[in-house]
Order: structure tokens, then C-alpha cells, then sequence
């Protein structure tokens, strides 16, 4: 076999072409929050944390945001539990705020931490709720012009990124589950993952916000077409939100709140397409629908709402 036609030449290649975007990212923190839907085939989810350890030796600072909306729909059915939605939000009953915490904390979080730890010592499992880490009141939606009691929900109010910086500092991946602690009673409240990992790059001034989910991306006249919109400014898309389905708006105001909050992009991407990480990252191939600050967005006004975000913790404390 000669040299130019040795199977390990093609790794060496692609090694070699990620150099301009590894020296770029070298150093970056990057939040990636992986739906639960983009968790339900095993492969998938041991490739991801794989991706996740690569960016780690890589030089970056990645944090780990999951959901788990599938899994919880099955322990609830299991317990004989009823699913229910009002507005797009799930209905969190007391019952079944027991249920979403043992599944995201005890069973989620702990798969991912383990496949992740396959690669090294490296991750760590942790909660919004763990050293405050996320502060939250109770949401309290209007829905069709009425107001409606969805329980246990939270709606997002600061950020301690204290436990965060140390993780990172020490070279840990932290995997973090969407909970929050309340300012208003101390209990814990279920949050939205795509906030949860929106609120998280903002206050760590994160370079990139990654969503990871079961769709391509953004499409242009959803149901008509299934054309992906590759690309939108902050404005462009706070035009396109009212028009958006119900599963994509948390999406879609995430990767607005981040860019405009200092993040320097967000994307949508499908979950379900292997090492999408590592394609959205390190190569020009963009995939999904990139979210990108305004062309007159000033840097001091985004760090200016990273700070607001960080110091109300300590007015809600």
C-alpha cells in the first residue's frame, strides 16, 4: 500500500484542515444544549459525547445544556401520569415536577455524563438549581387572553456563573439539567432547556450558542416548504417570531436573547445528522439556520446586558 493511498491519510487531512478553526475557537466557551428528541437513538448520543470530549482537548470551554421531553413523557406514562401541554408548555403538577427531576437529573444527565467520561475524567452533572445557579420566578402565561396556572414553571431572572467558571477553569465539561431555584419560595422550578442554555451563554459571554434538536434548521413557510433559511440577523429573525410554529419559538428566542446578550452566534442544527457539532464548528460547511448580531450591534451595549443578567442575582438573592 503506498503512502497516498494509506487509510490514515484521510484523518491526517481532516486533522490538518480543522487548524485555522481550532487556533480560532482555542480558548472559547461554547454552550450546546441537546434535545431530547436528538437523544433518542443511542449512537447518535454516544457520537455526541464523543464531539463534546473532542472539543475539550480541542482547547475549548464546552457546556453541556440537555433536554428531555421524550424521556419524561414515558416515566409519566409509566406512573399512569397525564401529559399535558397548555401554550407549548408543559404542565408541571407536583406529581409530575418529582418525575421531570429524577428523569433530567437522575437519568439524562447522568447518561450523558458517563458517555462523555468514556473519553476522560471530564464532565460533571450539575443542575440550575446546584449553588444557585440559575434563579427563576413563577411563570404565569396568558394564553388566549386568560390567564392559566401551568405549576411548577419557571421563568428565568439571573445567573450565578460562580460554579460554572470553576468547572471551566479546572477544565471540566459541565452537563447542566434545566432546573432553577425560585426567588420567591426556594423550590425548584422546570425551565425551558433552549432558555436555560440561551440565559447560560449569555452571562458566560459564550462565543457560540449551539442547538441541537430533530428539525434542519429554520424553514422559510413551514408547513409549505422545507427549505432551510441559512441565515439571519438578530433583527431579521425578531421580525419572523410571531410567524413561527409553537416548537420553534424558545428555539428562535434563545439565539435572539444570546446574540443580542454578547453571544457572537447562534445556530439551530439537526441533532439527528452525526458529529454536527464538529461540522458546525470546524469547518465552512455551516449547517442549520445561524443567528448573527445585528451589523450595528455595539460590543460594550451586549456586554452591558451580560452584566445585567449576572448582577441580578444578587438583587433576587
Amino acid at each position: 500500500m503506498s503512502l497516498s493511498t494509506h487509510p490514515a491519510l484521510f484523518k491526517a487531512q481532516s486533522v490538518g484542515d480543522a487548524l485555522p478553526w481550532l487556533a480560532q475557537h482555542q480558548g472559547r466557551t461554547v454552550v450546546i444544549k441537546l434535545g431530547g428528541h436528538a437523544m433518542v437513538n443511542e449512537d447518535l448520543t454516544a457520537a455526541f459525547a464523543r464531539d463534546i470530549a473532542f472539543l475539550r482537548y480541542a482547547g475549548l470551554r464546552p457546556v453541556v445544556v440537555h433536554g428531555g421531553g421524550p424521556q419524561i413523557d414515558a416515566e409519566l406514562a409509566r406512573r399512569g401520569l397525564r401529559r399535558e401541554f397548555k401554550g407549548g408548555l408543559r404542565v408541571t403538577t407536583e406529581a409530575a415536577m418529582d418525575v421531570v427531576r429524577m428523569v433530567l437529573a437522575g437519568q439524562v444527565q447522568r447518561e450523558l455524563v458517563g458517555l462523555i467520561n468514556r473519553s476522560g475524567p471530564l464532565a460533571v452533572g450539575m443542575t440550575g438549581e446546584d449553588a444557585d445557579t440559575v434563579l427563576a420566578v413563577r411563570h404565569r402565561p396568558w394564553i388566549d387572553g386568560e390567564p392559566v396556572d401551568v405549576g411548577r414553571v419557571g421563568d428565568i431572572t439571573g445567573v450565578n456563573t460562580g460554579a460554572l467558571d470553576s468547572l471551566l477553569a479546572d477544565g471540566r465539561i459541565p452537563v447542566v439539567s434545566p432546573l432553577a431555584r425560585s426567588v420567591e419560595d426556594g423550590r425548584v422550578y422546570n425551565v425551558n432547556a433552549d432558555t436555560v442554555a440561551a440565559a447560560l451563554a449569555t452571562a458566560l459571554g459564550a462565543e457560540r450558542l449551539v442547538m441541537l434538536t430533530d428539525v434542519a434548521g429554520l424553514y422559510a413557510g413551514w408547513p409549505h416548504s422545507e427549505e432551510v433559511i441559512a441565515r439571519l440577523t438578530a433583527g431579521e429573525l425578531e421580525k419572523l417570531l410571531p410567524e413561527l410554529h409553537d416548537g420553534m419559538v424558545p428555539k428562535m428566542t434563545g439565539c435572539l436573547n444570546a446574540v443580542r446578550g454578547g453571544v457572537g452566534a447562534a445556530r439551530v442544527i439537526d441533532g439527528r445528522i452525526p458529529h454536527s457539532v464538529l461540522l458546525e464548528m470546524f469547518t465552512d460547511e455551516g449547517v442549520g439556520t445561524v443567528i448573527l448580531p445585528d451589523p450595528d450591534e455595539t460590543p460594550s451595549a451586549a456586554a452591558d446586558e451580560r452584566r445585567l443578567l449576572r448582577h441580578q442575582v444578587a438583587d433576587a438573592a
